[in-house]
């Protein structure tokens, strides 16, 4: 039996783990991008993740007067290409993200982005990959 891969917002919807990310990139109006061509690597935080933000974080993030800095710390999640944990293993790699600024990744033992630890790698998309990781990941002001 062959499991038909989704694009990573399907995917997302699907795990039903990650409604307050979907939330948020419906909010930002990043459904289209996420859904486009790719392929995209996301560093997707759980809804366990969001909920270690200050309280009334998400909610004020998803106001429309916000949707800059929300796509901002989006952005921030998703690199360009298909990157697999395989790729990082054993390795210290600083990538670009879609918002420009940089994330540390470290593969030396397991896997972690800017300190967030990859709980669950490789998730395979038809546009991409899904890693989800255990905190939410702001970029520098």
């Amino acid at each position: 039996m062959t499991t038909k891969l989704h694009d990573i917002v399907d995917t997302a919807v699907a795990a039903g783990s990650f409604k307050t990310l979907v939330a948020a990139v419906t909010a930002a109006d990043l459904v289209p991008t996420l859904k486009g061509e790719g392929p995209f690597t996301v560093f997707a935080p759980s809804d366990d993740a969001f909920a270690k933000l200050p309280a009334g974080t998400v909610e004020d993030l998803v106001k429309p007067e916000n949707k800059a800095k929300l796509t901002s710390i989006l952005t921030y999640h998703v690199m360009a290409g298909k990157v697999m944990a395989a790729d990082v293993s054993g390795k210290t790699v600083e990538p670009a993200t879609v918002n420009g600024q940089a994330l540390h990744v470290d593969g030396m033992h397991g896997v972690t982005v800017n300190g967030a630890k990859v709980v669950t790698a490789d998730i395979n998309c038809t546009n991409g990959v899904i890693h989800v990781i255990d905190a939410v990941l702001m970029p520098k002001a």
